[in-house]
């Protein structure tokens, strides 16, 4: 009548790859690699927590061009009272001069491209 040989087992076959994201996490499932950015030496602190980079940084970045280019207010004071000059090349790039060694990791990890190198300029790699 509806062809059942072929349905049910398509049905099956779809429901099994539908869900393979689920059972797989479940049986445990890694991902491939996890980003391993190289973080400087020479710095024991950033403007804000480890953490909150990790999750914020770009928010952070959104809101210091935004101050910089429409309220002119280039000086921002840490958590730590630490003062800082809002500037990516300046600051950022400052302690995390390899962009391959450290933006890239996560960035590509995420297939994200952010569009900061759209106005600045990729940063020259430090040979060692």
């Amino acid at each position: 009548m509806y062809n059942k040989s072929t349905v049910i087992p398509g049905l099956f076959l779809f429901l099994a790859i539908v869900s393979f994201p689920l059972w797989n996490n479940a049986l445990g499932g890694k991902p491939r690699h996890s980003p391993d950015p190289k973080l400087p030496t020479d710095m024991k602190q950033c403007v804000e927590s480890k953490e909150y980079m990790r999750d914020y940084h770009m928010q952070l970045v959104d809101r210091w061009r935004d101050e910089v280019v429409r309220e002119a207010k280039r000086e921002t004071i840490s958590i730590a009272g630490v003062h800082y000059h809002k500037s990516l090349s300046g600051t950022c790039m400052k302690c995390h001069s390899s962009k391959k060694d450290f933006c890239d990791q996560c960035h590509d990890y995420l297939g994200v491209a952010p569009y900061c190198w759209d106005c600045h300029t990729f940063p020259k790699e430090k040979t060692k």
